[in-house]
């Protein structure tokens, strides 16, 4: 394929931040048009929903579904139904469920369907799994913490159901996790703090396990005001301890800094969709948003006081 002429479906803050510079830095795109309700790009054909954009539009060869998660599914059956290559950000979906539903309509369909996961792109968590790799984990703590006021002002949809609240971004961490550690995990214990107006937790404290026993710990929280955000995962090995910061940014072992980069998670994601299309293939992988959903389930509810913008 030559030129990927892309759609952006749902034109908010994390389009706009975003996938919108990461497309127009790269030659591999043509960001041909743009549906949404409220937003449009100067020059780029406009249209207000996906069925629009389908009917009368330019032709197109991918979207990017930045839509809230709830309404994905539907538009991500519709847009493979017309052969369209598919990129959903995180978390894939409502339900876990319903992404097999799409991964079994991509593969009749005979396009890529992309599950992003832009924390795993994150400058140093490749080198963070190599070092990983030759080394016998101890203990994991993760600490995930940000002044939701901040990065999800009015975002109203993420305290109702479907919407995670903390897990929103604890699933960046859980994303991380899930790449740099060898063997899969499972939770054992969650504590959610749930404030009495909404259907979503504010704080979480998780307990996982792996296979040989290893304890992860995660704690994510939505009240770090004031101070700058923790993103953070903590590493104990029989050869030093190995921490991610600023989000997998950067990466120091024992305290020394070995190596840190630029903020490029979107430039990787679409680096990554474009050779899935190139190639023919999917990558679907729902192991963050399957500790979300256990952690959902198995969770203790603890009522905190109500939560105002």
């Amino acid at each position: 394929m030559d030129t990927i002429r892309l759609a952006i479906v749902g034109y908010g803050k994390i389009a706009r931040d975003q996938h919108h510079p990461a497309i127009d830095a790269n030659p591999a795109y043509r960001l041909s048009a743009v549906a949404s309700r409220n937003a449009a790009v100067p020059g780029v054909a406009h249209f207000e929903t996906l069925e629009a954009l389908l009917k009368e539009g330019p032709t197109v060869d991918a979207v990017a579904l930045c839509t809230p998660a709830g309404v994905r599914t539907a538009q991500a059956r519709l847009a493979m139904s017309h052969g369209k290559h598919v990129m959903l950000e995180k978390p894939p979906g409502a339900t876990l469920a319903e992404i097999e539903t799409l991964r079994e309509d991509a593969a009749r369909s005979g396009v890529t369907l992309f599950a992003s996961w832009h924390s795993r792109h994150a400058h140093c968590v490749a080198p963070a799994r190599r070092w990983l790799s030759t080394r016998k984990i101890q203990r994991v703590d993760i600490v995930w913490k940000e002044d939701v006021r901040e990065w999800h002002p009015g975002q109203a949809w993420i305290w109702q159901p479907g919407g995670m609240g903390v897990f929103d971004p604890g699933i960046n961490a859980l994303s991380i996790a899930t790449a740099i550690l060898p063997r899969p995990f499972h939770l054992i214990d969650a504590q959610l703090q749930v404030p009495g107006n909404c259907q979503t937790p504010i704080a979480a404290s998780l307990d996982f396990v792996d296979g040989l026993k290893v304890p992860i710990h995660a704690e994510f929280d939505f009240r770090q005001v004031g101070t700058p955000p923790i993103w953070e995962i903590h590493v104990e090995t029989d050869d030093g301890r190995l921490t991610l910061e600023a989000g997998g940014s950067r990466m120091r072992v024992d305290g020394e800094l070995r190596e840190e980069g630029p903020d490029a998670e979107y430039a990787g994601l679409y680096e990554r969709f474009a050779g899935l299309i190139g190639r023919g293939q999917s990558d679907v992988d729902v192991s963050p948003f399957r500790h979300v959903a256990d952690a959902l389930m198995l969770g203790y509810r603890h009522p905190v006081d109500d939560f105002t913008e």
